[in-house]
C-alpha cells in the first residue's frame, strides 16, 4: 500500500515538523512493515514552471509529425528576444493552443540525468521541453503531454508544488491480519492513535444530494452466507467525457494506480480512501434486477481481462436476467463494463465473505485490488457510506442526476469477546493497568460494556473482522503500547526439556559438513516430473510416487520431494551458470514417502477436530495416520575443484571419493559405524563409480559420481559427484555415548603389508579381514597405495596397508607384532585369496 503523506494529512493532523522517517517508525511500531520512502520526482532539479501553449505550428516536412509551439512561461522566464514566451519543439499530439502545461526550462535536470538545454532541432531553436508524467518521474504515462486543468496555477509559477514534486510516499507492506490498513482511512486511524489526535473519517464525508425523480436499479441477494450486504446506487445523465480532476489523478498515480476515466478513477480513489471496493456497471447494458447468487452448472463469464472463465458451483456471482455479469468481490464482466458512451451508472458496493472471495480468486488464479481487500476482511457496514462518497464525486465532476439507492442486508449480530482485565499484563509480563487496557481497546474502535468489571465484555469494531477471541484483544492492547515496551526475557529451560539427542546430532552434522567446506543450501521441497526426468529416474521407480499438493505454488512442481537431489542439482546448476565453478553444497531436510496404500492425492475430506480445545487422542492418531513418512535425509553435491592450484601444485578436482568422505563425515559427527562398499545403485548414479553406504547392515544411501547422461540433461559439469543418505537411520544406529580413553604412553609398532587380490575384490572387505585377524593389539589400519600392472598380473591388484599395533600396558615385542601381522594376513588370505607381496 503506497501512502502519499499529503493525502494522509487530510485525515489526521500529523505534526508539521514530523519527518517521513519518524512517521514510518510510528507505523512500524503498530505492526506494519515499511518497505521504502519515496520522494516523488526527487531527481528533478532546476527551473520547472507552469506554461500555456499560445500557438502550434505543424512542421510537415519531416518523416514524423513534429510541432513547433510558442509557450507563455511568464515574464521572468521568457527568452530575451521574446519576453515571457519560449519556442519549444514537441512531437506529442494530445494538446492544443490554450492548454496549460508543465515546461522544463534550460538548466533543468529530469530523471535519468536528462539535462534540458536550448538547442537547434528540426530547423527550429527549441528553448525548453513540454513534459509528460513519465519524463518528470510522476508515473508511467508517456502517451502524451501532461495537460493541467485551467486555473490550476498562475502562468510562470513553480510547477513542483502544483504537480506534486517533492511529495513523499510511504510504501507500506500490510500483513494479512491488518487488512483494514489497505486504505488511507485505516492507516490514518493508526496514526491518530499514535499521535493522540482525532481522526477525520473519510467515510463520514457526505456531499450526496437528495434523490431525484426516478426508479433506482433493483438488486437482491440469494446467498446471504456469501454476501451479507449489497447496495446499488443509480446515476443517470452522467457525462462520460468529463475528465478526472487533476488532484485525483495525481493521487492515484502516487498510490500506484493508472488513471483511466472519471467513473473508474472515482471507484479506485474511494477504494484507496476508505478500503471499500466498488464497481460501476453501465446501467443500460443491464437486463433486469442484479442478483447475488452461486454459479450454476455450465455457466461461463468473460471478465474485464478478456478471459472466458468456466464457473464452479462454489463461485459467488453478480448476475442479471441474462446470467453472470461479474465475479463477486474480484472482477466485473466485460459485457456490462463502463465505456466512452456510458451515461447511466449503477454503482455497486457490497460486503462479501472473505473465505468465499479468497477461494474463488485462487480457483480462477485471478487476484485484484478488490479481492485483496475482501480476502482480508472489509468493514461490514461501510458499503453504503463508501458508495455515497463515490456517487458524490461522480456527480460533482461528471454531472448527472442521483436517482437513489436500493440495498439488501442480512441480519448482523455484533461480535463480542470476553477478556479478563488483567490478561494483557499476565501475557506480556508487564504492568498494564485496567484503565490503560480500556483506553487502548476504545482507541482501536472497540466498545467496552463495563470498564470496571473483572471480565471485560468488548464489542469489536465493524472494520476489525480479525478480532474474535481474547488473544486478539491482548494483541491490540500490547500493539498500541508498542512491542518495544515489553522487555526481552530469555525463557528458562527446565531440566530434561532441552534438545533431544537426535536434535543435537542433526546440529553436529550441519557443523561438521560446514567445517569440511560445504555450504548449506535450502531448497523448496517441491518437485515435478521434469525434475525427476533430469535425474533419469525411471517411471516405475518408487521415488516417482509423489504426494501431490492440493494447491501447488507451481504446476510444474506439484509434488513433495522423495529425494534431496533435485533441489541440490538445481542450486548447483544456478551457481555454475552464474560463474561459480567450484561448488560444494549440502542440505539436510525431510523427504516424503507415501505409506503403503496411501494415494498421491491423500484424503479429500480429512477429519477436522474442534478448535474449542486440544484434539482428542483418537483425532490426533487419525490425522497422524494420514501423513506420509517424512524421514530426514542429508545430501551433498560437488563440482569443480576442492582445492585450487597454486605454488604448491595443481588443483585438486572433486571426485567420487570426496562424496564418500562426506558420508563418513556425517557418520563420524553422530557416532555411527558407516561401511562403504561397492554395489549397484539406481539412477542417477554412475554404475561404476558409486558406493553403497551401510549402517547396521542396512543400505542407508549412496555416494559417488552422477551418470554422464544425468550431468548432460541436468546442465551440470562433467564428473559431478553427490551423496545422499537417510540421516534418521544413521542417527538411530549411532552410539552417541563416547568412552574416553587414557593417554597411551607405550610406543606404537608400525607394520606395512602389500596384498595381491583379484581386481574385483572390494578394499573394504580386505580391510575388514585384516582387522578381524589382527586381534585386539591392532590400533588402526589404513590403505595407502593401490597398484595394478605387469608385476601383479592381469586381473589382479596390489593393496598396501599401514598397520599400527599398540598395547595399553606394555611395549610390544617383535614376536607379538609379527604374530599379529601374520594372523591378519592369514585372515585376508583365507577370506579373499590374498597373497602377500615380497
Amino acid at each position: 500500500m503506497r501512502i502519499p503523506l499529503s493525502w494522509l494529512r487530510e485525515y489526521v493532523d500529523v505534526p508539521a515538523d514530523e519527518t517521513p522517517e519518524r512517521i514510518g517508525e510510528r507505523l512500524v511500531a503498530v505492526g506494519l512493515e515499511l518497505e521504502e520512502i519515496v520522494t516523488v520526482g526527487g531527481e528533478v532539479t532546476g527551473p520547472l514552471v507552469i506554461g500555456r501553449v499560445l500557438e502550434v505550428e505543424e512542421l510537415t516536412e519531416f518523416k514524423k509529425p513534429i510541432r513547433f509551439c510558442r509557450v507563455e512561461v511568464g515574464p521572468e522566464h521568457g527568452h530575451p528576444d521574446t519576453p515571457g514566451v519560449r519556442g519549444i519543439v514537441c512531437g506529442a499530439r494530445n494538446f492544443v493552443a490554450g492548454d496549460v502545461v508543465v515546461v522544463a526550462l534550460p538548466g533543468a535536470v529530469l530523471p535519468g540525468d536528462f539535462r534540458i538545454a536550448s538547442r537547434e532541432t528540426y530547423g527550429k531553436v527549441s528553448d525548453g521541453m513540454i513534459c509528460s508524467e513519465r519524463e518528470l518521474g510522476l508515473g508511467d504515462d508517456h502517451n502524451g503531454i501532461m495537460v493541467l486543468p485551467e486555473g490550476t496555477a498562475e502562468i510562470g509559477d513553480d510547477a513542483g508544488p502544483v504537480i506534486g514534486l517533492g511529495d513523499v510516499v510511504l510504501d507500506v507492506a500490510v500483513t494479512p491480519d491488518m487488512g483494514f490498513c489497505l486504505s488511507m482511512r485505516g492507516v490514518a486511524r493508526e496514526l491518530a492513535h499514535q499521535y493522540g489526535v482525532p481522526l477525520r473519517d473519510p467515510a463520514e464525508i457526505d456531499d450526496l444530494p437528495a434523490p431525484d425523480a426516478g426508479t433506482p436499479h433493483e438488486c437482491a441477494i440469494d446467498d446471504l452466507d456469501g454476501c451479507s450486504l449489497f447496495t446499488l446506487r443509480t446515476i443517470v445523465g452522467f457525462d462520460p467525457t468529463a475528465p478526472s480532476p487533476y488532484w485525483m489523478r495525481r493521487r492515484l498515480v502516487m498510490s500506484g494506480m493508472r488513471p483511466v476515466s472519471l467513473a473508474v478513477d472515482v471507484t479506485n480513489y474511494v477504494m484507496l480512501e476508505t478500503g471499500q471496493p466498488l464497481h460501476a456497471f453501465d446501467q443500460r447494458k443491464l437486463q433486469g434486477a442484479i442478483v447475488v447468487r452461486r454459479a450454476r452448472a455450465g455457466e461461463k463469464l468473460e471478465t474485464l481481462d478478456h478471459v472466458v472463465r468456466t464457473l464452479s458451483a462454489d463461485d459467488l456471482l453478480i448476475t442479471d436476467d441474462r446470467g453472470p455479469i461479474g465475479l463477486a468481490g474480484t472482477m466485473g464482466g466485460l459485457d456490462t463494463e463502463i465505456d466512452d458512451d456510458t451515461v447511466d451508472i449503477a454503482l455497486e458496493a457490497a460486503h462479501f465473505t472473505p473465505a468465499v472471495v479468497a477461494r474463488m480468486s485462487r480457483r480462477h488464479k485471478l487476484s485484484s485490488e478488490a479481492s485483496r481487500r475482501f480476502e482480508r476482511g472489509v468493514d461490514t457496514v461501510l458499503a453504503p457510506y463508501a458508495s455515497a462518497r463515490a456517487a458524490g464525486l461522480l456527480l460533482a465532476h461528471g454531472g448527472g442526476r442521483y436517482v437513489g439507492m436500493t440495498g439488501v442486508e442480512a441480519p448482523r449480530e455484533p461480535v463480542t469477546v470476553e477478556m479478563a482485565a488483567d490478561l494483557p499484563a499476565r501475557v506480556a509480563g508487564i504492568d498494564v493497568p485496567r484503565a490503560v487496557v480500556v483506553e487502548r481497546l476504545e482507541a482501536v474502535g472497540a466498545t467496552v460494556a463495563d470498564p470496571d468489571a473483572d471480565v471485560l465484555v468488548v464489542t469489536a469494531p465493524t472494520w476489525r473482522p480479525d478480532i474474535t477471541d481474547p488473544a486478539d484483544l491482548v494483541e491490540e492492547v500490547l500493539r498500541l503500547g508498542g512491542y518495544d515496551a515489553i522487555p526481552p526475557t530469555l525463557p528458562q529451560a527446565r531440566a530434561g526439556y532441552g534438545l533431544t539427542e537426535s536434535q543435537r546430532a542433526r546440529r553436529r552434522v550441519g557443523r561438521a559438513l560446514a567445517a569440511a567446506g560445504y555450504v548449506e543450501a535450502l531448497a523448496y521441497p517441491f518437485v515435478g516430473d521434469a525434475d525427476l526426468d533430469a535425474l533419469g529416474i525411471p517411471a516405475d521407480d518408487e521415488r516417482r510416487r509423489l504426494l501431490l499438493l492440493a494447491n501447488p505454488l507451481s504446476d510444474e512442481q506439484p509434488g513433495m520431494r522423495t529425494t534431496l537431489l533435485p533441489g541440490l542439482v538445481a542450486t548447483l546448476r544456478r551457481n555454475v551458470g552464474r560463474g561459480t565453478s567450484d561448488v560444494a553444497l549440502f542440505e539436510a531436510g525431510s523427504v516424503f514417502h507415501l505409506r503403503e496404500g496411501q494415494q498421491p492425492r491423500g484424503v479429500t475430506a480429512p477429519p477436522r477436530p474442534s478448535v474449542a480445545g486440544r484434539p482428542s487422542h483418537d483425532d490426533l492418531t487419525a490425522l497422524t495416520g494420514l501423513l506420509p513418512e517424512q524421514p530426514l535425509h542429508v545430501g551433498v553435491v560437488l563440482a569443480g575443484n576442492v582445492a585450487p592450484a597454486g605454488w604448491w601444485g595443481g588443483a585438486q578436482p572433486a571426485v567420487w571419493a570426496d562424496a564418500v568422505e562426506a558420508a563418513r563425515t556425517v557418520a563420524g559427527a553422530v557416532g555411527a559405524d558407516l561401511q562403504v562398499r561397492k554395489g549397484a545403485a539406481p539412477a542417477p548414479w554412475h554404475p561404476g563409480r558409486v558406493a553403497e553406504l551401510v549402517v547396521a547392515g542396512a543400505v542407508v544411501g549412496f555416494a559417488g559420481e552422477l551418470a554422464p547422461r544425468v550431468c548432460e540433461d541436468a546442465g551440470l559439469p562433467k564428473r559431478t559427484s553427490a551423496m545422499e543418505l537417510d540421516l534418521d537411520a544413521v542417527i538411530a544406529a549411532a552410539t552417541p555415548v563416547v568412552t574416553a580413553t587414557g593417554v597411551l604412553t607405550f610406543p606404537v609398532a608400525k607394520e606395512d603389508v602389500a596384498l595381491v587380490v583379484a581386481s574385483d575384490v572390494a578394499v573394504s572387505d580386505v580391510e575388514a579381514a585384516l582387522v578381524s585377524g589382527a586381534g585386539p593389539l591392532l590400533e588402526s589400519v589404513r590403505l595407502f597405495d593401490v597398484y595394478t600392472g605387469e608385476q601383479v598380473g592381469e586381473g589382479s591388484k596390489s593393496l598396501a596397508f599401514a598397520l599400527r599395533f599398540r598395547a595399553p600396558d606394555r611395549t610390544l615385542t617383535v614376536e607379538e607384532v609379527g604374530a599379529a601381522r601374520d594372523s591378519a594376513v592369514a585372515a585376508a588370505a583365507a577370506a579373499h585369496g590374498a597373497v602377500q607381496r615380497a
